[in-house]
């Protein structure tokens, strides 16, 4: 049986702060799926990063052409923009997915907070070996990540480190239901802390 919904933010555990749950990590990790549990568990907003990258970028990757830090800025900003844009619409919280390979890349949507300090900024890093990844992207079917852009996100991957106390990190090893209740898990600790 599937957990209940819960709203985010209700008046039995009303929340401080606006939240931007960015879900992280390289091709085949999980994103979508550990997002759109999330996003329904809690009531929120979903945002696909992938749907927002320009068609050279699609182009780029679909010909195993690794993206660069200039393909990626204004992708990155414009995911930023979303994701506020739904809280100004009134939602308590928002779930984005996005591979913030680079710690610089996280930085740009951690401006969100910066900004606004009624917004956090959580990313929750699902971690996972190369192989497993690997595995995962060559039993994809109609996506236009390969296989053999999973070799250059490790490449160009920067593991968040301790002084990114905004960074959950979920292992990815196990079954998706359990990688979904670590996740969930993860979330619902951090909101904790913000009642």
């Amino acid at each position: 049986m599937a957990p209940a919904v819960r709203p985010m933010n209700n008046a039995s555990h009303p929340q401080r702060h606006r939240h931007i749950w960015i879900i992280t990590g390289p091709a085949g990790c999980g994103k979508t799926t550990v997002a759109e549990y999330l996003a329904k568990h809690f009531s929120l907003p979903y945002i696909e990063g992938d749907q927002f990258h320009p068609p050279a970028n699609i182009e780029k990757m679909a010909n195993n052409i690794p993206l660069t830090d200039a393909d990626r800025w204004d992708w990155l900003i414009l995911l930023r923009q979303q994701s506020l844009a739904s809280l100004d619409a009134g939602a308590p919280g928002v779930v984005l997915t996005c591979s913030a390979l680079k710690r610089k890349y996280r930085d740009v949507i951690r401006i969100a907070s910066y900004n606004d300090h009624d917004v956090l900024v959580h990313f929750v890093y699902l971690r996972a070996d190369q192989d497993t990844l690997l595995a995962r992207v060559h039993g994809r079917v109609g996506h236009y990540m390969k296989d053999s852009m999973v070799k250059s996100q490790f490449e160009a991957l920067e593991e968040p480190t301790a002084d990114e106390p905004d960074v959950l990190a979920v292992d990815v090893g196990g079954s998706m239901a359990e990688v979904q209740k670590l996740a969930l898990d993860a979330v619902s600790e951090a909101l904790a802390a913000d009642s």
